[in-house]
């Protein structure tokens, strides 16, 4: 089960609606072992594609650095899908190399709604999960 803040929910499909039409991409980083998203990190999508989305491997390079330095991990793994259902496509799976990350996927196709789904995605395998938004850890 993912258990996210509401701030850090409204973040993502805030950068999912930015770059709509084009996949909106990014990490959030917690705590090592703490299973809890804290630090929202919004990435570029190198491909700029209404299909597909790809970390900038500078960026993404640089942003691992950073998440070592801090003794962090990427707690949530997300982008968005611009005109179908949030669900893992192949090529989503294929690239899921987090085996601990949820995966988190948003549709934008409904331009007065959104849907916001998370994965866990272990060796080609997808599982869907709870997600349950909270205002705050406690």
């Amino acid at each position: 089960m993912l258990t996210i803040e509401r701030a850090l929910v409204d973040k993502i499909v805030a950068h999912a609606r930015a770059d709509h039409p084009d996949e909106a991409c990014g990490v959030i980083a917690g705590p090592l072992g703490s299973d809890r998203p804290v630090r929202y990190i919004a990435m570029t999508n190198a491909e700029r594609s209404p299909t597909f989305y790809r970390f900038d491997s500078q960026e993404q390079l640089k942003v691992w650095r950073e998440m070592d330095d801090r003794d962090e991990e990427p707690v949530v793994i997300y982008h968005s899908h611009t005109s179908t259902e949030a669900y893992p496509s192949r090529t989503d799976v294929s690239y899921a190399a987090e085996p601990n990350a949820h995966y988190v996927l948003v549709s934008t196709r409904d331009e007065d709604d959104h849907e916001f789904r998370s994965y866990r995605i272990v060796d080609g395998e997808v599982t869907e999960e709870e997600v349950t938004i909270v205002d705050s850890y406690g």
